[in-house]
């Protein structure tokens, strides 16, 4: 986002503060507005030619940057949840109410299983997530599918 002098465009394509269209004027016409108005001249993209720029009152676009890249950067956080191919009945129980808790809270989760390098632990592990996904077909969807490679296998679960 640029603002006032920092906008460089010879002519811009300018919104008022009421959400008016003003048209295309020249830059040095947008900043005399902006000044006449009290208010700053914003210009959100440089893709288009003119660029689309807006008069805002002062302060109010550097207040409204965090809380837009708050909301929309913010990736998902996803929570790893590490296994072991030859995992005990009640071990499994428990991974499997802790992996319910997170998805029911809005979180995702990525069930990585680590494997040792014995043969036939990669089938193992993937027989292990496939059940796994299959009980907890009511708390959350696969992602992606279940990725067997050298060390690991892993699976990204999001919650419903």
């Amino acid at each position: 986002m640029l603002m006032n002098e920092k906008i460089k465009a010879s002519e811009v394509l300018l919104t008022g503060l009421d959400g008016e269209q003003l048209g295309v004027v020249s830059r040095e016409e947008a900043l005399a507005l902006a000044k006449q108005a009290k208010a700053d001249l914003v210009c959100d993209s440089l893709m288009s030619s003119p660029p689309p720029c807006r008069l805002a009152s002062r302060g109010q676009a550097k207040r409204q940057t965090p809380k837009a890249k708050k909301e929309d950067g913010a990736p998902q956080k996803v929570k790893e949840i590490r296994l072991t191919a030859g995992i005990e009945q009640h071990d499994y129980e428990t991974k499997q109410r802790q992996i319910e808790k997170l998805l029911q809270s809005g979180q995702a989760a990525v069930l990585v299983v680590r494997l040792q390098g014995r043969r036939g632990e990669g089938e193992q592990a993937k027989e292990l997530l496939q059940r796994l996904l299959a009980d907890l077909r009511s708390a959350g969807t696969p992602r992606t599918g279940i990725q067997v490679s050298g060390k690991q296998a892993a699976v990204v679960v999001d919650p419903l």
